[in-house]
């Protein structure tokens, strides 16, 4: 497989990511939502990238099943174990594909009462857009391969990779 992006390269990355959205939300804790099950090696790196206090928790989703492309139908696994009211939420994905499970979240979210709502992608893959959304804080735009590692996984494998790659080059 060949790599697309060195673990060097996503950790660097992350930092900056880190010192971005500790800079927006100074003087605030905000409330990091992880996706399960892919983002959780990013949470937990951007986590420790953020110098303020903040808050996490977890939510699944899944669009995909067994298939290298998302079905399109989104439905909840696992539902956050805290209320969302009047706090300042960014949901971190592991990437933002078609957007439709991006879509769903935030719609699900808003419905919560946050008083703000904000996005970090590990990576972006916009020529695979279906549907419109804002991501805040974008790691990588990537093209249109489907890729692996660090959380990534085909069929719940390779998410334990340090760096992503391309899956089946």
């Amino acid at each position: 497989m060949k790599v697309l992006l060195s673990s060097d390269q996503i950790q660097a990355r992350i930092v900056e990511m880190g010192k971005e959205i500790a800079a927006d939300y100074q003087g605030r804790e905000p409330h990091l939502v992880g996706v399960l099950k892919g983002a959780c090696p990013f949470m937990t790196d951007l986590a420790q990238a953020i110098d303020l206090p903040l808050t996490l928790d977890y939510i699944a989703v899944s669009s995909y099943g067994k298939a290298t492309k998302s079905s399109g139908e989104v439905k909840l696994v696992k539902d956050l174990d805290q209320g969302l009211d009047g706090r300042d939420l960014v949901v971190v994905e592991d990437i933002v594909d078609t957007g439709l499970t991006l879509n769903y979240l935030i719609n699900l979210l808003k419905a919560r009462g946050p008083r703000s709502l904000k996005v970090a992608a590990l990576l972006s893959k916009p020529a695979r857009r279906l549907v419109s959304v804002d991501v805040d804080y974008v790691g990588f735009t990537i093209e249109d391969e489907f890729v692996v590692g660090y959380g990534l996984d085909y069929n719940e494998r390779y998410r334990n990779l340090k760096e992503i790659v391309v899956y089946g080059s």
